[in-house]
């Protein structure tokens, strides 16, 4: 199949790319990087995906929304309506099999900077509009939640003892999930997965969840 994901370069959109030509497929990255992937089944395009030029691809079997920003002054316009106009272009057409977005678990819980939680947020609800528009082809539109990744955006937290101690002891399971968890979350949501769809899927070692109880 042809893979489409936006927000290729690095991170979880890498790891993404990496799972599904792992597994034999074509992948087209868009990414504002350079390419970062070497692989004769990759292509990629570098392209803005609020107000750049979109590139003319074709259609995509699967298209996997990741490009984001944070905390940037551009939250709502990246992540909310740049991946609105990427799902328009490439997303909805009969022979679509699933769409993904990468949100976040602040689109439930409202724990990050205002912009980006809103704009996670409004991606979850636009989420649930895509697949209701992408049934009729028989395919799926899901959603999911990542709370504290291991990637190099996070590394100020990493490599701080002190702060990493704090962040971690935050989630039940006392860990952060890494970008190869998520890939394999994506790749089973779009590539195996035929009867879920319109849900969002928190991936956070249970730290919405962590309550402390006391009799």
């Amino acid at each position: 199949m042809r893979i489409l994901v936006t927000g290729s370069s690095n991170g979880i959109g890498r790891a993404i790319c990496e799972k599904f030509l792992g597994c034999g497929h074509t992948v087209i990255g868009i990414d504002v990087l350079d390419k970062t992937i070497d692989s004769v089944n990759y292509s990629h395009y570098i392209a803005d995906i609020f107000d750049g030029e979109l590139p003319e691809i074709g259609l995509p079997d699967i298209l996997i929304n990741n490009a984001g920003v944070q905390d940037s002054g551009r939250d709502i316009d990246v992540n909310l309506k740049g991946t609105i106009r990427i799902t328009e272009k490439y997303g909805i057409h009969p022979s679509i099999k699933s769409v993904l977005f990468i949100a976040s678990a602040s689109a439930s819980t409202g724990a990050e900077f205002p912009e980006y939680a809103a704009s996670k947020g409004g991606m979850v609800a636009y989420m649930k509009s895509t697949a209701l528009r992408v049934a009729e082809f028989g395919a799926t539109s899901n959603s999911l939640s990542p709370g504290g990744v291991i990637t190099d955006l996070n590394s100020h937290i990493i490599d701080d003892e002190r702060l990493w101690k704090l962040v971690l002891n935050e989630t039940m399971l006392n860990r952060w999930a890494d970008v190869g968890e998520i890939a394999e979350w994506a790749y089973f949501v779009t590539a195996v997965n035929r009867s879920m769809t319109a849900q969002d899927i928190l991936i956070d070692n249970g730290e919405a969840a962590k309550t402390n109880f006391i009799w």
